[in-house]
C-alpha cells in the first residue's frame, strides 16, 4: 500500500474531525457498541468456525433491512468478530434462498451481488473518512478509502487503496440458478490492522478502545439485473442515497 495514501487520508482525518457539523456528528455514548472478543487460539480463515472462540464473542444479527419488496427478500444475517494484536477477524452467516453473484475483478461491483461489506474508522468518532472492504461470493473485492462530502457535496472513493486481506466463503447452494432454493452462505475475512497504517495505531487494537464501523450486507435474489436487499447492523439514514452514513456507524469495543 503506497504510504502517501495513508499521509493523504491521516491529514483528511484530522480535518474533518475539526469540521465536522454539531447537528451531524453522534455523541460518543450514543452511538450503539458491538463488543469483540480476543482471539486466544490461531484462526484459520477457511470460512467455517471451527475455533471455540466464535461461541463466545458477541453474535448479532442485522435488524435493519431496505428495499425488501417480497416475502422472501427478509433473510437472516448474523455477524461476529474478533481480534488479536495483528488482526481483526470478521464472520458472516447469512440465510440465503437465491445465491446470485457476477462481479469477478478487484475494484469492481460485488456490491451489486451477494456481499459481505464492512466500512471502519479507526478512531472512535463520525469522521467523513472511513475505510471500505466489500467482498462477494467470488470473493471480488471492492477496498476503498471513502470520502464523505469531499467537494461541493459530492463523495468520492479512492480505490486504488488495494490492501493484502484474506477471505474465504462457503455456500449451500447453486450460485446463478433461481430455479432452485438455496441454503445460505459464509465469509470470513482476515483483515491486518497493518492495513490501516499510522492510523491504526492512533488509538490502538487494545483492550477497553474502540473504533467506528458499521457492518453491511447486500442480498441481490434475482439473476438478472441490479435489484439488491440491503441490511445493516445499525440504522441508517436514507438508503436512497448510500449506506455510506459514517455518522450513523457504531463502535466496536475491544475485551477479553
Amino acid at each position: 500500500m503506497n504510504t502517501w495514501y495513508l499521509i493523504i487520508v491521516g491529514l483528511l482525518l484530522v480535518n474533518c474531525a475539526g469540521a465536522q457539523k454539531a447537528d451531524k456528528k453522534m455523541v460518543l455514548g450514543e452511538q450503539p457498541v458491538f463488543k469483540v472478543s480476543r482471539a486466544n487460539e490461531a484462526i484459520v480463515v477457511d470460512g467455517k468456525m471451527d475455533e471455540s472462540i466464535w461461541d463466545k464473542t458477541e453474535a448479532r444479527t442485522f435488524d435493519y433491512t431496505y428495499n425488501n419488496t417480497k416475502p422472501t427478500d427478509k433473510q437472516k444475517s448474523t455477524f461476529r468478530m474478533l481480534w488479536d494484536e495483528k488482526n481483526l477477524y470478521l464472520f458472516y452467516e447469512f440465510e440465503d434462498k437465491f445465491l446470485n453473484a457476477r462481479e469477478t475483478k478487484r475494484d469492481g461491483k460485488p456490491f451489486f451481488d451477494d456481499c459481505a461489506e464492512i466500512f471502519i474508522i479507526p478512531v472512535p468518532d463520525s469522521l467523513d473518512t472511513h475505510f471500505g472492504f466489500e467482498v462477494n461470493m467470488y470473493q471480488a473485492s471492492n477496498d476503498i478509502i471513502f470520502f464523505n462530502n469531499y467537494y461541493k457535496g459530492k463523495d468520492y472513493g479512492l480505490k486504488t487503496f488495494n490492501p493484502e486481506f484474506k477471505t474465504a466463503v462457503t455456500y449451500n447452494g447453486t450460485i446463478n440458478d433461481d430455479s432452485d432454493i438455496d441454503k445460505g452462505w459464509t465469509m470470513e475475512m482476515e483483515i491486518p490492522i497493518a492495513v490501516f497504517g499510522f492510523l491504526g495505531g492512533i488509538v490502538p487494537v487494545e483492550k477497553g478502545n474502540t473504533w467506528a464501523f458499521l457492518a453491511i450486507r447486500q442480498d441481490r435474489n434475482e439473476k438478472k439485473g441490479d435489484r439488491r436487499i440491503t441490511s445493516t447492523l445499525f440504522p441508517i439514514y436514507d438508503i436512497e442515497k448510500d449506506v455510506h452514513q459514517p455518522n450513523r456507524f457504531g463502535l466496536m469495543e475491544f475485551v477479553d
